[in-house]
């Protein structure tokens, strides 16, 4: 197969793609097509129907591995897929493994350097509901090392939550390295556990929608539930610092129309929120630099509400 990050505006392709969205739209005249987004492992690209209604338009859904022919073309200065024919793809058609995007980094090795993290949390209290969560529930820990981080924008791809939430608590590391009055012990362990939630709000590969309980309730209540549900095994886990921990994960996204359900009141969790922001910022930042684009200015970001711009020397 060739896969999209070798796509050249004007070559003409015939293959097996995960079909990533799918939705009716109108142009401003009035005419029906489809907006579709194929996905492989290397990345994705948007996709038109033109003619929805042609022989060669066969049903298929978002989730499909389709059988596509079309046009590799290019508008607003980014490639854009021409679809002519689509099919819904039989089993033997395809492995699934082309079209997982995965982390550049080895799962095993972020894994080991998480446990090193939670080894560095000496409140016993909080090294027991690490441990708890991370070393002693096997199925935990394998959806976790495996999970996207997000449908889209960052992380997005196998072992984006494992590389994610270790790159927000290295960066919380380096943040008491600077600020002594940071407690350790609190800030890493939100590191390690702000996120977690999303185990249970996106559903895994080659999937990676918003499972029901993702769209209901939202992975910073989720994760804080299952929090809750661990340190209440814990006996004698002080009151004070269960409602600190859980604040971290209800805080993290720093804003009230982010979606946290409280704003940060510590100083832990503003530090969180702020760690958490840059890691997630920075990597669609490094995807949008690594997608195949030649050009210098790479067009508007909606989620990052700019102009993107490559860096020059």
């Amino acid at each position: 197969m060739i896969f999209i990050e070798a796509f050249k505006e004007g070559d003409v392709i015939s293959g097996v793609y995960l079909c990533k969205s799918k939705q009716a739209s109108t142009t401003k005249t009035g005419r029906e097509y489809e907006n579709v987004v194929l996905m492989d492992k290397t990345g994705n690209i948007d996709a038109k129907i033109w003619e929805p209604n042609s022989p060669g338009i066969r049903e298929f859904d978002a989730g499909d591995f389709i059988v596509v022919k079309g046009q590799v073309t290019s508008f607003n200065r980014a490639l854009q897929f021409k679809i002519e024919s689509a099919r819904k793809a039989e089993s033997g058609e395809y492995a699934e493994a082309d079209y997982m995007p995965v982390s550049r980094f080895d799962a095993e090795e972020l894994l080991k350097e998480l446990f090193g993290l939670i080894d560095s949390v000496k409140n016993k209290h909080l090294n027991r509901l690490l441990s708890m969560i991370f070393r002693e529930d096997a199925a935990f820990t394998e959806r976790f090392k495996t999970a996207t981080a997000a449908r889209s924008v960052h992380h997005g791809f196998v072992s984006g939550l494992l590389e994610h939430s270790v790159s927000v608590a290295r960066l919380c590391t380096k943040i008491c390295e600077n600020y002594d009055y940071v407690n350790y012990d609190i800030l890493v362990t939100g590191a390690l556990l702000h996120d977690i939630g999303k185990t249970r709000e996106i559903s895994a590969f080659p999937q990676n929608d918003y499972t029901d309980e993702g769209n209901m309730i939202g992975h910073l209540v989720i994760g804080y539930g299952m929090v809750r549900e661990k340190i209440a095994q814990i006996q004698g886990f002080p009151e004070s610092l269960a409602n600190q921990i859980e604040h971290l994960i209800l805080s993290h996204h720093g804003e009230l129309e982010f979606g946290s359900p409280k704003k940060p009141a510590t100083i832990e969790a503003l530090a969180l929120a702020a760690a958490d922001n840059l890691d997630a910022h920075l990597e669609t930042m490094r995807e949008l630099m690594e997608a195949k684009n030649p050009n210098t200015w790479l067009g508007f970001n909606k989620w990052l509400d700019t102009n993107i711009r490559r860096t020059e020397i």
